[in-house]
């Protein structure tokens, strides 16, 4: 400790030649080393008067230890907020790269025609709305090329017997030499128009174009268009073609189009893969008008699950054409069902248009999601 004039009074150390006394006898602080100790003089005041000064001295090494404890627990603080950062960014760069590759992957795959991939949830609300789109966008993309490759199968299944039917009444107008083929030709041009008729109205089907409310049917005036074409038909095989329809039967409520869609199905097989007279009668049942196509044939010995299940290989007789009858009938409310096997009958049901039935209610047994 030092007076004001800087004269040692207590304690050990220098006189006032020292630098950091003198700072301190002015009012200021002094501070500096003396060998390996650190050195700060402060002075002593007395209403503003300095009357003193005190000096201290420390080891160095006492001041750096804890200092340096500090900037190292420091500097280790800030290698694991570093470390922690990267990780947990190196994190979540892969949790939002991971989705993001697979929607890539998904649109190339969907770009290539595999409408069948589908992206898996990330766990990420926007990525995850995106690939839902995504899946959304290649159901219908699949649903769309099912639908045109069923429609393209449907389509060349129902031409393929009025086209037999034409190529058969050409070959039999060229047999005669001398024989004179306006008749043949007037017939053939009324084939192309059934031709015509039955693609619009396969097209309108497959595409739902048809009213949504079908009116009554007038069966007898559908089934006497469609009866000349098949009685010839069977008559160059030496059969027949037997039409009865029951007086008290109603008319069903469905579509002209469906129904003659169906019914060329299930003639087309009777006269392909039956034999004998083809049968076609009309007649009520419960709630529904019923039409049953027969023949004279051995009969069907499949279960109906596979009998009218679409299928590309049609070596046994039947497969796309039973599955189309069964689609369109199911669309208008009805039921195509095998009701005989020997002799095979096949029976359509369709809704009645009677009065009590205007409200168009289906007919028992067929649920109301299989309607079209």
């Amino acid at each position: 400790m030092y007076d004001e004039d800087g004269v040692w009074l207590a304690g050990a150390g220098p006189g006032m030649e020292r630098r950091e006394i003198a700072q301190a006898l002015v009012g200021g602080v002094g501070a500096g080393t003396d060998g390996g100790n650190l050195v700060v003089a402060v002075p002593v005041t007395e209403y503003n008067d300095v009357i003193g000064a005190v000096r201290a001295t420390t080891p160095l090494s006492t001041v750096l230890q804890p200092v340096a404890l500090v900037w190292g627990a420091m500097a280790a603080l800030a290698a694991f907020a570093v470390a922690a950062a990267w990780l947990v960014g190196r994190r979540q760069a892969r949790r939002l790269a991971r989705p993001l590759e697979d929607l890539v992957v998904a649109a190339r795959r969907l770009g290539e025609g595999d409408f069948s991939v589908r992206t898996r949830q990330g766990g990420i609300p926007e990525i995850d709305s995106v690939g839902n789109a995504l899946n959304h966008t290649a159901g219908r993309l699949d649903d769309l090329l099912a639908r045109e490759r069923s429609l393209s199968a449907d389509v060349t299944h129902q031409l393929r017997t009025p086209l037999a039917g034409l190529r058969l009444r050409l070959e039999a107008a060229l047999e005669p030499p001398d024989q004179d083929l306006r008749s043949a030709i007037i017939a053939s041009l009324a084939d192309a128009d059934r031709l015509e008729l039955t693609i619009d109205e396969l097209l309108a089907l497959a595409h739902d174009e048809r009213a949504t409310g079908a009116g009554p049917l007038d069966l007898r005036a559908l089934l006497g268009e469609m009866s000349p074409e098949w009685r010839e038909r069977l008559a160059l095989e030496g059969r027949g073609l037997d039409l009865n329809i029951d007086s008290g039967a109603p008319d069903p409520r469905a579509s002209a189009a469906a129904v003659r869609q169906v019914l060329a199905v299930l003639l087309d097989n009777a006269t392909t893969h039956g034999k004998g007279t083809v049968a076609v009668a009309v007649r009520e049942a419960t709630n529904a008008v019923a039409i049953d196509v027969s023949d004279e044939g051995r009969g069907v010995h499949e279960p109906e699950s596979v009998l009218f299940a679409g299928r590309a290989d049609q070596r046994n007789g039947h497969g796309i054409g039973l599955a189309l009858a069964r689609r369109l009938a199911e669309a208008e409310g009805g039921r195509l069902e095998l009701a005989c096997r020997t002799p095979p009958v096949f029976t359509l049901l369709l809704p009645s248009a009677i009065a009590d039935l205007s409200a168009n209610r289906p007919i028992p047994g067929v649920a109301a999601g299989d309607r079209g």
